[in-house]
């Protein structure tokens, strides 16, 4: 299949199915990461438990080989995605609807198409878009389904500067501080199979992108968001979340992940603060 930057139409509708077992260790291993046990052995995940929101971004592994990866650690373009011609790719967005929980242990199909490709021009210069739905089932039915949003955009010029963001709220009465340490970086890579060298590799980061620091993976600050339900309100199950990344958070400073909980209803705004008062990242959750 293929197409040119100005069309990329006959890639709309592309589709591929994969499958996965939730492994009983790859969960443990990424709850240790985040450290959500508090340091608790008998608090770690056990047979049959329900698979935490967001956590199936550790599984369904895109098995590039390594002579295949692209300069900046992604694999080559042109498999499912299309080859679009821009050097930067990122996670822009999602919005997910967990119908019903999924049991670690338990084997998953996850079937994912394209719905749509977009392009723009942007302050940065020219922008493309990319969704692509994906829907897990262990069964007849869906569990998950995710609109996942992947932005392309040009390299930055450099030296440029990151500029000003919009102000972050400052009501949340869930706060957690997190310290974005190399190595958290790095084990979240390892745990979700990412290779993006801006991630774990601070020279390629600094020289190569220009940016101040590794970058904090997007998916790892909303995992992050969507975790204050679960360490606020144990017993609660989400059922909905959707969140927008709005700029970078880069392993320099700790960061505050940030909700603000309705009064009258199960759903709460959750947002990230970088270090400098900015908003990073926005979304909403909602329970039962």
């Amino acid at each position: 299949m293929s197409g040119t930057r100005d069309d990329w139409s006959d890639w709309v509708g592309r589709r591929e199915e994969a499958r996965d077992n939730l492994d009983l260790n790859r969960a443990r291993a990424l709850q240790a990461t985040l450290d959500d046990s508090g340091g608790d052995p008998d608090a770690m995940l056990e047979p049959g438990a329900a698979l935490p929101p967001l956590w199936h971004w550790a599984y369904f592994w895109s098995l590039a080989p390594t002579a295949g990866l692209g300069p900046d650690g992604h694999a080559a373009r042109g498999e499912f995605l299309p080859p679009i011609d821009l050097p930067r790719r990122m996670w822009a967005g999602s919005r997910v609807a967990f119908s019903r929980p999924i049991t670690l242990g338990a084997p998953v199909t996850r079937r994912s198409t394209i719905k749509t490709v977009a392009q723009k021009t942007g302050r940065s210069g020219p922008l493309a878009f990319v969704t692509v739905e994906h829907v897990l089932s262990d069964g007849a039915e869906p569990c998950i389904v995710e609109e996942h949003d992947i932005v392309y955009r040009e390299a930055a010029a450099a030296g440029t500067v990151l500029p000003p963001g919009k102000p972050a709220p400052a009501n949340g009465s869930w706060v957690q501080t997190v310290s974005p340490s190399p190595v958290l970086l790095f084990r979240y890579s390892a745990l979700t199979f990412n290779g993006h060298r801006i991630h774990y590799d601070q020279p390629y980061a600094t020289e190569e992108e220009g940016y101040p620091g590794l970058i904090v993976h997007g998916p790892l600050l909303a995992t992050l968001m969507v975790g204050l339900v679960r360490r606020e309100l144990p017993a609660a199950r989400v059922t909905r979340f959707a969140f927008r990344a709005l700029r970078p958070i880069f392993d320099l400073k700790p960061f505050t992940v940030c909700g603000a909980p309705d009064q009258d209803s199960k759903h709460a705004d959750l947002w990230v603060t970088d270090p400098d008062g900015y908003l990073a990242m926005q979304g909403e959750v909602e329970w039962v």
